[in-house]
């Protein structure tokens, strides 16, 4: 008697255990980032931002979900919607990948979903080969058009190379999707797709087993390139993907232009010339005023220096930067999120109590500090609803009232502020004079 073993079976079982093994690595690896991140904010001060949620979530959904601050440049909001909405959509498939993936089977969605899954994967194919358009021409803005506000001493190095990166892991991801349905006989017998149709007969002529690897290999290639982008994305600007919803939510519900009393240093002043003055319950006399480094800052400063996309909007309004001056916004936020990077690593080697000695002065020079003339012009462009002004505003206290080393123009008026209660140098008594 002959004895049949049927191999397939099997290979479909190791290759469903291979999946969940790779999967189960990437989401680890993903997660222990993403912990590490979350970990780096909180080395910010407190502060309390849970007023009005009904508020915050209109907030949230206009700006980042609904994309409204884009329009102000409506050539980059289009493209930009485009890889936006396909990033949401076709993790629709992204789904069908990971039941395929656990159970071994291969379009699972195809039999429940008759002719309707024809029109969602012709709908998918159509938006990723938009994506790959969009992509192509986000890479011809900054690399051949050279759009200014993608230039800049910070755009050198790594952050050129990021946001490349990004756009062709994009393109390689999605033509994957599309060569894989068009090496799938099976399905484009079934379907007239929009896209992979055109690419099927590049397979045709091919054995049915050739065939089947051929699309084995680019779903393996499409899942294995996702795990990658998503352990990537940690690391990159592109952070601002899941970031800008809980930054927008948590957006400063106050005027852009106020700027809030230090109440430690009122109560200070009233602690020295009132000797009768009883502090707030559980005060604390601070050890410094101001930003020294990113752990003077709140976690909202540093959960919007992770949330910054590099888009040079704020830069490219800020009429410090436009005359000439060192002032870059995009700069404060790249420098503080490399500076809270930088610590978080350090103390992850060398315990939670560990300070480098380093501080965020160090990145970002006084020269850059005072050329910022608080107009907000960078906030209010801003996409995802960042305020750099905040920063910069706190790290200028820090050199005022810690090192004494504002420009002189504005130490000669503090002084005479405190001498003659008004800016200018002569007599309170003086002062209406001028009506004669």
């Amino acid at each position: 008697m002959k004895f049949c073993f049927n191999i397939e079976p099997l290979l479909i079982m190791m290759q469903s255990i291979l999946f969940i093994l790779v999967t189960g690595l990437a989401f680890f690896f993903a997660f222990k980032s993403v912990k590490q991140i979350i970990k780096n904010i909180k080395l910010g001060k407190d502060e309390d931002l849970s007023d009005q949620p009904n508020i915050r979530l209109k907030t949230m959904l206009k700006v980042a979900f609904g994309q409204s601050k884009m329009t102000t440049r409506p050539v980059a909001a289009l493209f930009h919607f485009i890889i936006y909405v396909g990033f949401i959509l076709i993790n629709i498939e992204v789904l069908e990948i990971i039941i395929d993936g656990i159970t071994g089977s291969h379009r699972i969605f195809m039999p429940l979903l008759g002719g309707f899954y024809g029109f969602l994967i012709g709908f998918f194919e159509i938006l990723g080969f938009l994506v790959i358009l969009a992509c192509f021409v986000f890479l011809y803005r900054r690399n051949i058009q050279k759009i200014k506000r993608f230039a800049g001493v910070e755009m050198n190095g790594w952050p050129l190379k990021d946001a490349n990166y990004i756009l062709l892991i994009e393109i390689v991801l999605m033509s994957a999707l599309l060569i894989m349905n068009a090496a799938d006989s099976d399905f484009q017998n079934k379907y007239s797709m929009p896209i992979s149709s055109w690419l099927a007969p590049m397979f045709y002529g091919l054995s049915e087993t050739t065939s089947h690897t051929i699309v084995n290999i680019a779903w393996w290639f499409h899942w294995i390139g996702i795990l990658l982008f998503i352990n990537y994305i940690p690391f990159s600007k592109h952070l601002h993907i899941f970031m800008a919803f809980p930054n927008t939510y948590y957006s400063k519900l106050d005027a852009v232009g106020k700027i809030n009393n230090m109440e430690s240093v009122t109560t200070e002043v009233k602690l020295m010339l009132d000797p009768s003055f009883t502090p707030p319950e559980n005060y604390v006399s601070p050890e410094g005023f101001g930003v020294k480094d990113v752990t003077d800052l709140s976690w909202k400063n540093l959960m919007e220096a992770y949330s910054c996309t590099e888009c040079g909007r704020c830069t490219s309004v800020c009429p410090a930067n436009i005359t000439g001056k060192l002032l870059s916004p995009r700069k404060v936020m790249m420098d503080t999120r490399d500076r809270l990077v930088e610590l978080g690593n350090e103390k992850l080697k060398n315990g939670d109590d560990f300070h480098d000695g380093k501080s965020l002065h160090d990145k970002i020079s006084s020269e850059e500090l005072w050329a910022c003339t608080t107009c907000n012009a960078c906030v209010d462009i801003c996409p995802i609803n960042i305020r750099p002004v905040d920063i910069i505003m706190q790290m200028r206290q820090y050199l005022t009232m810690e090192q004494s080393a504002a420009p002189s123009e504005l130490n000669g008026m503090m002084t005479n502020l405190e001498n003659n209660s008004a800016p200018w140098q002569f007599s309170p008594t003086d002062r209406a004079n001028w009506t004669q």
